[in-house]
């Protein structure tokens, strides 16, 4: 029995093509600055918003159209869903997935009922691995969506509720081993706080970095070398998240020695919420040594909420790639599509669509990407506007043998600064429209 019987294998047909589920640009075997786009991107598929996701929002129940899904939490019912999950990602030509525990599994009465119904599903999992070659990119454990953790998981008031996280992510960490995956995500959802009058600040964050480094001795434990990443996000559902932007997450790990064990998981929606871009979040995590993954979506700035959209803005894209090519790319970290098809996008193909879509976009953001690092004209220019710094005072403070008193006596003989030159912002956005 097929999910999507009208869908064959989603094919490259060049940029000509006017056929909707076919690529335009993602032709995963063409090689790019040495790589192939598939290694390139190792392109990975949500459970939560492809698979689980019901078009719910504030102002109205679910809409979309899963024929596979009885609506129930069974067991049966998961089962049922990952062979979907894998018949979609088998055709779609997607080599990874994502998941939490809780989208593959339903949670029991009790945490072991909970853990035998995971390890149920795993088993589904892994077949379904075995039968595709299709990875686990990164699993994750849910530590926002239950109640108990209201207060927060690894930062709650509740000592009990820390300690029941921690018996989850020990379990999820486990499964994510079983399964061969890459790289294991922590999101902090509820890390944070509401309101500074009933918080201890300084006691959670101590709470949150003993977490992490349980979570750091128990992978070594068992043997899982996968790499560990953080997803900053700076707010929703919490008003504050510990793990605001890449800066905030970056001092955090600093300040609790883990720096040595993590990496970031970039998201573009994020990013907005934060204030900044999406590149500038990619290139401050690149220059600190920990961009490890991305989340692939994008906002609506009239919206200012996140709404995970699907990125088809080629700007958006080309952006992304000329910062992880500069840092040498993802792997073992990869593009991870972590958006969800709109409330009105409800049949089981616009799920085809939305991910093509996205994939075509990062593959010609790659292309144009790999065309104007080729080039060199946005490197020269770059290169030429910190001359000063590659010879004369320049050098000799780069070189760490200027301090305070020397450049003073080097500013009075001077007597004032060379004059500066144009930044030239409107010839560069001219000179990337070209490539566009």
């Amino acid at each position: 029995m097929t999910a999507f019987p009208d869908v064959s294998k989603i094919a490259y047909e060049g940029p000509d093509s006017k056929n909707p589920l076919a690529f335009r640009w993602y032709n995963e075997e063409e090689v790019v600055e040495g790589r192939t786009m598939k290694d390139h991107f190792r392109f990975s598929v949500v459970y939560w918003h492809t698979f689980r996701g019901t078009g719910a929002d504030p102002f109205g129940p679910g809409t979309m159209q899963r024929p596979w899904d009885d609506g129930t939490d069974s067991l049966e019912n998961a089962v049922r869903r990952v062979r979907v999950a894998f018949e979609f990602m088998e055709k779609l030509g997607a080599p990874f997935y994502a998941f939490h525990d809780r989208d593959v599994a339903p949670e029991g009465k009790t945490l072991a009922d909970t853990n035998r119904n995971l390890d149920a599903v795993v088993a589904v999992l892994k077949e379904e691995q075995q039968r595709t070659g299709i990875a686990l990119l990164w699993g994750t454990a849910n530590l926002f969506s239950n109640p108990r953790y209201v207060h927060g998981a690894a930062t709650s008031c509740n000592s009990d509720a820390f300690a029941f996280a921690a018996a989850q992510v020990k379990k999820c960490l486990e499964v994510t081993l079983e399964l061969g995956g890459a790289n294991y995500v922590f999101w902090g959802g509820r890390e944070g706080y509401q309101n500074l009058y009933n918080t201890d600040m300084r006691r959670e964050l101590d709470h949150l970095g003993a977490f992490l480094h349980m979570a750091v001795d128990y992978a070594k434990s068992i043997g899982f070398r996968g790499q560990f990443l953080i997803e900053p996000k700076p707010k929703e559902p919490t008003k504050h998240q510990y793990d605001s932007d890449a800066a905030a997450c970056i001092n955090f790990l600093r300040a609790y020695d883990l720096l040595g064990h993590f990496k970031l998981n970039i998201e573009t929606n994020h990013a907005t919420l934060a204030g900044h871009t999406m590149m500038h979040e990619l290139e401050y995590a690149g220059i600190q040594g920990v961009l490890g993954s991305i989340d692939a979506n994008t906002g609506d700035l009239l919206l200012g909420w996140d709404t995970d959209q699907f990125p088809t803005d080629y700007y958006l894209t080309t952006q992304c790639m000329l910062s992880i090519l500069k840092f040498g790319g993802l792997s073992p970290g990869g593009v991870n599509f972590d958006a969800k098809v709109r409330r009105e996008s409800f049949e089981p193909i616009d799920l085809f669509h939305a991910h093509i879509g996205g994939m075509d976009a990062f593959a010609r953001g790659l292309k144009i990407a790999a065309a104007i690092r080729a080039h060199g004209e946005l490197a020269s220019l770059l290169k030429q506007r910190y001359a000063s710094w590659d010879r004369g005072i320049g050098e000799i403070i780069e070189s760490g043998k200027a301090d305070f008193k020397t450049l003073a006596v080097y500013m009075l003989d001077k007597g004032d600064i060379a004059p500066n030159t144009s930044g030239r912002q409107e010839m560069l956005e001219h000179l990337i429209n070209r490539y566009l």
